[in-house]
């Protein structure tokens, strides 16, 4: 036996009309004036314009950074903590997904602790906890908006960087379903994809608890009913509601038990191609699993029977195979590339890729070891 933690934001709102309960909230903590890190699809969308109309009717002044990329940059942390520092901002309110909500992460960590992002890349390297942030979700993914995890991509390096820190944690996340409603298929299927490995990961972890083995599961059985749902019909509030809770149980469960060599592949895509991360993770995901079997059929048996397969009388291996099928279906039916090939990835890259892999925190806890030469080939069987 082991001594765990277990780690959430202190405060964590759900459901249709939490975002209006989620700034009265934060009103009464005494913050004057508070950046606000977005996308320009998110000013497009109305949302930005509904949250600061809400703010300024508390009496809180804003400021709207609009500069984050799709995968968040060095540069564009260093962009809005300039934007933060000469307004005097004493709060950060991360509006969207996952890009949004590491980018702000990165210029709430540097607020407080000086230096560039670039300097925490790793496990716990801050000495201070961020400057206090609220993250408001409008995708069903990431759970960026409640985790340790800020994915930066370092432009100089086109690799991304992987900050693993308690001090990134938001004091307050918001998933509301009012605001998931409506968006693209394409988008819906990446980021509910992108859930469902991280729930997958988070329960073969070399540090998964009981705890993060429940909510795991659950995240898994939510995702396999739901996804296919919110995909097709868009505004159908049940199906976002249910994806929101999903995405949040699976982060409540890496957050602690922490992911594996899909990630940590992933995030080389991501940074080497600038890639959507939930594709990447989809495609590569059935892929590691069938390497971890070996490992963890037993526990890759039960992702069957989270996602409805009837495992009864199955071996434990034929149970793993029953799970990388299922993966395999859904990824299939809402539209997710067959490989890496057809989102660019080319045959010379992979050494490099392959290398940069083995150096992400991510893969500390996956549940059987790979040499560089077994990244290789996984990455080739997913082209």
């Amino acid at each position: 036996m082991t001594q765990t933690a277990f780690y959430i934001p202190s405060v964590n709102l759900m459901g249709p009309g939490s975002l209006r309960n989620a700034i009265n909230h934060i009103g009464g903590q005494g913050f004057t004036h508070a950046l606000i890190v977005t996308d320009p699809g998110v000013v497009r969308s109305g949302i930005v314009e509904k949250v600061t109309g809400l703010m300024t009717e508390i009496g809180l002044a804003s400021t709207v950074f609009d500069g984050t990329h799709p995968n968040p940059t060095t540069g564009n942390v260093d962009t809005g903590l300039a934007l933060l520092q000469s307004k005097g901002c004493d709060l950060v309110v991360s509006v969207g997904g996952g890009s949004s909500h590491d980018c702000a992460k990165g210029i709430a960590l540097c607020a407080t602790n000086g230096g560039s992002i670039a300097d925490y890349e790793g496990v716990d390297r801050s000495p201070h906890p961020q400057l206090q942030m609220m993250a408001i979700n409008t995708t069903a993914g990431t759970a960026s908006e409640m985790t340790r995890f800020c994915i930066i991509t370092d432009e100089s390096r086109h690799v991304k960087m992987a900050v693993v820190d308690w001090h990134v944690t938001p004091i307050l996340s918001v998933n509301d379903p009012e605001l998931m409603l409506g968006k693209p298929p394409a988008l819906t299927a990446a980021t509910g994809m992108d859930a469902l490995t991280h729930a997958v990961e988070a329960y073969v972890s070399t540090a998964a608890t009981p705890i993060t083995d429940a909510c795991a599961l659950k995240a898994i059985s939510l995702v396999a009913t739901h996804l296919r749902q919110a995909v097709v019909h868009g505004d159908d509030l049940a199906a976002r509601d249910a994806m929101a809770y999903a995405q949040f149980l699976a982060g409540m469960a890496f957050n602690n038990a922490s992911l594996g060599y899909v990630h940590a592949m992933a995030h080389q895509l991501g940074g080497f191609y600038d890639l959507p991360h939930g594709v990447c993770n989809a495609v590569l995901l059935p892929h590691v699993e069938a390497y971890n079997s070996p490992s963890s059929a037993a526990r890759l048996k039960d992702v069957a029977a989270a996602m409805g397969k009837n495992v009864s009388g199955l071996s434990d291996d034929e149970g793993a195979q029953a799970a990388i099928a299922a993966i395999r279906t859904l990824s299939s039916d809402i539209g997710i590339p067959a490989g890496l090939t057809e989102l660019g990835l080319k045959d010379s890259d992979i050494p490099t890729l392959a290398a940069n892999a083995m150096k992400d925190a991510c893969g500390l806890t996956n549940p059987r070891r790979a040499s560089q030469t077994d990244i290789e080939a996984i990455f080739r069987s997913a082209a």
